[in-house]
């Protein structure tokens, strides 16, 4: 019956082939296009040859890349950029339609953030960008990276919106302050758009993060079509995932348009497709993963173990539902391991505010349902517990990817307390070609902490960034900044 549902649901989706109007229009830009004026181009390792305001490449800088400006000219790069980066940034700053697949903690959020902000041209009282996201705590962490990218932008707004908060004060706030950029979940934007406070008529860049997560639940789904249908044909689609099944495919592909406008004229643009169809590949190098065969009832026990042995700078504690997170944090507190816990049970301002929290370092252990296991980016994250098995391989892997991010070391330890947590963890080995062995009573700490590092890293790129702000911006003095 389900799937009857899901067929047919699929053939009301919108599929540019099928539709008779015209295309607008209005321009998106295209190769060969000259570059606006004042754009800086990038010459590194990290990005070549991007034509990026200077505006952005300021608050790169700022949050952590490295800058070298010799006789006048500008090299920048993130911390450790990625090659998903490379790929698809200069591709997405000319307005083309990308759906991209890439292994956690690589970067994808960057890529549209920084294509948004390339582009967009901020109109009072016109809201230019939508993206949706699945959870709330990440709809306002990507709400938070709009804003660090944007620091130079004073006159672009940035505004949040998702359920769990008084929709009358996201209702004052759009007519009061309209924002060029919102970001939201899919229960609450189409609430706001359905009740006319939110327009969505000038959107030019829709965003899907974590797109086969909102695609494959069919309620979901419903929700950002309606969505989709409010705004206008000639825009930008962009979609993110660590996980592209070969079935959710064709899915994205009905959001996309093969057809750009550039004044008269019209050209044919396939969407830029970005799959790694070897699963292998979707593991994290820095990641070492080990199992532990234990009973339920060993499972408090082993976990005090762990903590007490573990180097750990923070570490999320995965479990399968709401109550089991509430008494393990409980637990976890009474053994003098101050823990937070982080489910939907909460109500949502006390679940921001955990989140912040941990975020900042606050706190170091969070016990969570997979509420955070998806897109939750916490840099100091170096260790994920599965205190209860996933109930995927998918799910896995977007779990312990909350570890070793972006190249950094990190370790991932897996509960296994019976045949089904056996069958998980075998189809986890085979789909992604990665031997995850039993956990030695020894482990090198260098094998998965990089503290230390980190924090001198850190410092140095804190350092140099305020010292490049002091010397008076990107037109002044020829100074060299490396690591």
């Amino acid at each position: 019956m389900g799937e009857t549902r899901d067929d047919v649901y699929e053939e009301e989706l919108v599929d540019y082939e099928e539709e008779e109007e015209k295309a607008p229009d209005s321009a998106a830009k295209v190769n060969g296009e000259a570059p606006k004026k004042g754009y800086v181009g990038i010459h590194s390792s990290g990005f070549r040859d991007f034509l990026l305001k200077p505006e952005l490449l300021r608050a790169i800088v700022d949050s952590g890349g490295y800058v070298l400006l010799t006789n006048g000219s500008i090299d920048a790069v993130f911390f450790g950029s990625s090659s998903v980066q490379h790929e698809c940034i200069p591709q997405a700053i000319l307005g083309m339609d990308v759906i991209c697949q890439a292994k956690s903690g690589m970067g994808k959020t960057a890529v549209f953030v920084l294509s948004t902000l390339q582009q967009i041209d901020p109109v009072a009282g016109q809201v230019s960008a939508l993206v949706l996201c699945h959870t709330r705590e990440l709809a306002y962490q990507i709400c938070h990276e709009f804003e660090r990218f944007s620091t130079y932008l004073p006159d672009l707004k940035v505004a949040v919106f998702y359920g769990g908060v008084n929709i009358k004060l996201h209702k004052d706030l759009l007519k009061n302050e309209c924002p060029h950029i919102v970001v939201g979940t899919p229960g609450r934007i189409l609430a706001l758009a359905r009740d006319k406070d939110l327009s969505l008529k000038n959107v030019r860049h829709f965003i899907l993060d974590e797109c086969d997560k909102m695609l494959e639940s069919l309620d979901m789904r419903r929700d950002v079509q309606e969505i989709f249908k409010m705004t206008p044909h000639d825009k930008q689609v962009m979609m993110f995932s660590a996980t592209l099944s070969k079935e959710i495919r064709p899915v994205c592909k009905k959001f996309m348009q093969d057809v750009m406008s550039h004044g008269r004229f019209y050209f044919n643009f396939e969407p830029m497709e970005i799959y790694v169809d070897d699963e292998a590949k979707l593991t994290l190098h820095g990641l070492v993963q080990h199992y532990i065969k234990l009973t339920e009832a060993e499972k408090n026990r082993k976990l005090n173990d762990l903590l007490d042995a573990l180097d750990f700078n923070q570490v999320v504690i995965f479990v399968k539902s709401v109550s089991r997170a509430a008494e393990l944090n409980k637990l976890l507190s009474e053994c003098n391991f101050p823990s937070i816990c982080i489910h939907s049970g909460m109500n949502q301002e006390e679940r921001l505010k955990r989140y912040k929290g941990f975020k900042e370092g606050h706190n170091r252990i969070l016990v969570a349902t997979d509420l955070v296991g998806r897109g939750i980016d916490i840099e100091r994250v170096n260790i994920v517990i599965n205190y209860d098995m996933p109930d995927s391989a998918d799910t896995y892997l977007h779990r312990v990817g909350r570890a070793g991010r972006f190249g950094t070391k990190g370790l991932a330890i897996t509960f296994v307390s019976s045949a089904a947590d056996s069958d998980v963890l075998n189809d986890v080995q085979e789909r992604f070609e990665v031997d995850i062995k039993e956990l030695p009573e020894q482990i090198d700490t260098a094998t998965y902490s990089i503290a230390v590092l980190i924090e001198v890293w850190v410092s140095q790129f804190t350092m140099k960034a305020s010292v490049w702000r002091d010397i008076g911006g990107w037109d002044e003095g020829k100074l060299k900044v490396d690591v």
